[in-house]
């Protein structure tokens, strides 16, 4: 049974998780092009909005990209750099915790603001809740892998975990399942949570994503040609 749980959850379920992601986001973006958004709730009550918004997406976005870079960097580049994988453990506990703490006291400032405002309640979707308790519990199932970590200062598990997510990006499933065998549970939790993360995705206002990475492309636009009328 066990095996069973660890070849769907390490081995299949990644991909499903990020089909989902694309493939959903792709087609709510064909099919509901008016939805593909944030649903500010600013003009309802500004209150602790800029602390809260501005913690939860500063440490939201940057706890995404430490965790792409730790996971999908192969361990000779790092070394080649004269980086150790104990002092990289070291390094990604230090930064995931200011991180995670930035991210959860903004996360709480604004579940807070949402419960204890009458309107913003009453104006609340389901996926609204869904979204902010579902990262709740990523959130602290990340800060609580801190613990182990710091239990094991030789980065032994840092690199299970970055086999595993290197052999999923590599089609090898049951090499990444292998990989996830001796980490300990609570990463198996924390792992499982911030994969079904991707699912919801398209389905609730964290769709609104896609539309802050497609603003860089403003960037380099060319200029708009305005022509008057003769």
């Amino acid at each position: 049974m066990k095996d069973a749980l660890n070849l769907f959850f390490f081995g299949v379920y990644p991909y499903v998780a990020l089909t989902v992601f694309f493939l959903g986001s792709l087609i709510r973006f064909e099919r509901e092009q008016y939805t593909w958004k944030s649903d500010s709730s600013q003009m309802l009550r500004q209150g602790s909005l800029r602390w809260g918004s501005n913690l939860f997406h500063i440490g939201i976005i940057s706890l995404f990209l430490t965790h792409l870079v730790g996971l999908l960097t192969p361990a000779p580049l790092y070394h080649a750099l004269g980086v150790t994988t104990e002092f990289k453990q070291l390094m990604a506990i230090i930064v995931g915790a200011v991180l995670g703490i930035m991210c959860l006291i903004g996360l709480l400032l604004l579940i807070h603001r949402r419960w204890s405002e009458y309107r913003l309640l009453h104006n609340s979707k389901v996926s609204d809740w869904i979204t902010l308790i579902w990262i709740l519990l990523v959130l602290c199932m990340g800060l609580a892998t801190l613990f182990t970590s710091v239990q094991h200062p030789d980065g032994a598990i840092m690199e299970l975990l970055a086999d595993w997510a290197q052999a999923i990006v590599t089609l090898r499933p049951e090499a990444a399942v292998a990989h996830m065998i001796p980490v300990p549970l609570v990463y198996h939790i924390h792992m499982v949570l911030g994969m079904t993360l991707f699912v919801i995705f398209p389905f609730t206002r964290l769709v609104h994503v896609w539309s802050g990475f497609g603003a860089v492309t403003f960037l380099v636009r060319p200029w708009q040609l305005v022509r008057p009328r003769r």
